[in-house]
């Protein structure tokens, strides 16, 4: 897989802002990538080093339109953490 297949997006919510400070970021990332394929995909993508990365699948949930109801889609969700020594990633420092 290529390193743009594993990150789909960055998460930009208040509680994902929070990390920022502490050089935590969240990332949608592929369902089949593992731990060692996200980290090299960040350090690859963003040009930092990566310290750890945490990953969570998250649950489709049920949403109605009407009468009719349905769950939107499941997905993977990473929080990556830099080395203290490593530089921040720009995109996310319009945010703050």
């Amino acid at each position: 897989m290529l390193s743009h297949d594993i990150i789909i997006r960055p998460i930009i919510t208040e509680k994902a802002m929070e990390g920022i400070p502490q050089k935590k970021y969240t990332f949608e990332v592929a369902k089949t990538a593992t731990k060692i394929d996200i980290a090299k995909a960040v350090e690859e993508v963003f040009e930092v080093k990566v310290k750890k990365v945490n990953t969570m699948h998250v649950r489709g949930q049920l949403r109605r339109q009407g009468r009719y109801e349905g769950y939107t889609r499941s997905w993977k969700k990473a929080i990556v953490t830099l080395t203290e020594d490593s530089k921040s990633i720009p995109f996310f420092e319009g945010m703050i």
